[in-house]
C-alpha cells in the first residue's frame, strides 16, 4: 500500500490519517448554505480549519448537491482564485475541488496541490490539464450519472465492484499519459448516484477498494444517508458524521473530507490513544504534511 500522495508542493504522509477541511465558497451548498460564499468569509474558514489542525484544505467554488445545475466556468474562478491565492500561503496542502480544465490550470498556477474530481478526469481537457503539471495530486471519484439527475436513477447491483473497475480504469488512463501512481487517490464517491444499502456496503467493504493500492478518501460528512439512516437534518449529522469518519479510517481510509474538522480529530485523537495502548502505531498526531 502507498504510503504517501505526492502533491505539488507536499508528499504527504499517509502512515496517519489525514483530515481534508471542507470550504464551500458557494451560495447553494447542501450543508452550509452559502456560510462562506464571499472571499471574506472563506478565507476566514480556512484560517480557521487550519487552527483547529485540518491537514489539508479543499476550496470549492460548484455545489455538487443534487438537482444543482453547472456553474459557468468564469463564475467558478471568481469565487474560487481569490481564496486559493491565500490559501496556499497557510502551510498546509490545498486541494481545488472541480471537473473543469480551465479552472484546474489556473488553481495549479496559482499553487494548489491536489485536483479534486467528482467527474474522475472525464471531461475533455481534464486529464491532459492535470498530466502537464510536474507533480500535483488527483482524488479521482466515482459519480453515478451527473449532479442534476443521479438521485432519480441511482447504480444498480453490487457497486463495490463496479465502482473499483471504474476508479481502477480511470487510473489507468492518467497514467498512460505519464501521470505516476503515487499522484492519484481514490474517493468511491459516498451519495453520488447511489442507494442508502451501497454507500453502507462501500463502507463495510472498503478494503476491497484499498486492494488496488491506491490511498482512499472518504467523504461522509453531513451526507443524506446518514440523516435517512438516523433521521436528523443536515445541521444534526454531527455525531453521525464524526462516527462515520472514524470507521472509515478504521477500515483503512487515508484521508478523511470533513465539514467539522476539530471534532473529527478529536474523535482520532481517542483511536489513536487506544492503539498506542495495543501497538498500533497509526497515530493522527499533527505533523507537517
Amino acid at each position: 500500500m502507498q504510503t504517501f500522495w505526492q502533491t505539488s508542493r507536499y508528499r504527504i504522509d499517509l502512515s496517519r490519517p489525514r483530515v481534508m477541511g471542507i470550504v464551500n465558497v458557494t451560495p447553494d451548498s447542501f450543508s452550509d448554505g452559502g456560510r462562506y460564499a464571499s472571499t471574506r468569509s472563506a478565507l476566514a474558514h480556512c484560517e480557521k480549519l487550519v487552527v483547529e489542525g485540518a491537514h489539508i484544505l479543499d476550496i470549492g467554488g460548484e455545489s455538487s448537491r443534487p438537482g444543482t445545475p453547472p456553474v459557468p466556468v468564469e463564475d467558478e474562478l471568481a469565487r474560487v482564485l481569490p481564496v486559493l491565492r491565500e490559501a496556499v500561503t497557510l502551510g498546509i496542502p490545498v486541494s481545488v475541488d472541480t471537473y473543469k480544465p480551465q479552472v484546474m490550470r489556473q488553481a495549479l498556477d496559482l499553487g494548489a496541490d491536489i485536483i479534486n474530481d467528482i467527474w474522475a478526469q472525464r471531461q475533455p481537457g481534464a486529464a491532459e490539464a492535470t498530466a502537464a503539471h510536474a507533480q500535483c495530486g488527483i482524488c479521482l471519484m466515482h459519480m453515478h450519472g451527473e449532479p442534476r439527475t443521479m438521485h432519480r436513477s441511482p447504480m444498480e447491483g453490487d457497486a463495490v465492484p463496479q465502482i473499483a473497475a471504474f476508479l481502477r480504469d480511470a487510473s489507468d488512463r492518467l497514467q498512460a499519459l505519464g501521470v505516476d501512481r503515487s499522484r492519484i487517490a481514490w474517493d468511491p464517491g459516498i451519495g453520488f448516484g447511489k442507494t442508502v444499502d451501497q454507500n453502507f456496503a462501500l463502507l463495510a467493504r472498503q478494503q476491497d477498494l484499498l486492494a488496488a493500492g491506491y490511498p482512499l478518501v472518504a467523504g461522509w460528512s453531513r451526507k443524506s444517508s446518514l440523516g435517512t439512516i438516523t433521521g436528523l437534518p443536515i445541521n444534526e449529522r454531527l455525531v453521525a458524521s464524526v462516527a462515520a469518519a472514524l470507521l472509515a479510517v478504521e477500515r483503512g481510509a487515508h484521508v478523511v473530507r470533513v465539514h467539522d474538522v476539530k471534532e473529527t480529530l478529536a474523535a482520532l485523537k481517542v483511536r489513536a490513544a487506544m492503539h498506542s495502548m495495543t501497538g498500533n502505531n497509526n497515530s493522527d498526531t499533527k505533523t507537517n504534511p
